[in-house]
């Protein structure tokens, strides 16, 4: 995005009002519904959502952790999350910045469910 986007998101001066706080909403919501858009997704009993961000000049980088202590991972509930908060800034930011592109949406790590863990190798 334009760093004059990310300015103003930092700023909270947004025509469409607090993009981040919106975005986090959005993207815990995402996360308790994943398996109602996801068809092959199963229903997960999630625990604690945390969608954080990291501002810098040219990008907002999201982050998401999401908890269960059901039969199975969390993946898709936080890529889902991950995709909506995305989306969200997009949708209130576009107005002032078609510019914007939204990439590398990517599972890091996970713990627990029937695979056990995995970590990403490439995290530098």
């Amino acid at each position: 995005m334009l760093p004059a986007t990310t300015a103003a998101v930092a700023a909270n001066t947004t025509a469409k009002g607090d993009v981040l706080a919106t975005a986090r909403v959005a993207g815990i919501q995402a996360a308790k519904q994943a398996a109602s858009f996801i068809p092959m997704a199963h229903q997960v009993l999630v625990g604690n959502v945390f969608v954080n961000f990291t501002i810098a000049d040219d990008h907002i980088d999201i982050e998401v952790s999401v908890d269960t202590v059901d039969r199975t991972g969390v993946e898709m509930e936080a890529l889902s999350a991950v995709s909506v908060a995305a989306l969200t800034i997009y949708d209130m930011c576009k107005s002032s910045d078609r510019t914007m592109t939204i990439s590398d949406i990517a599972l890091w790590e996970k713990s627990g469910g029937r695979s056990g863990a995995w970590r990403r190798s490439d995290l530098g």
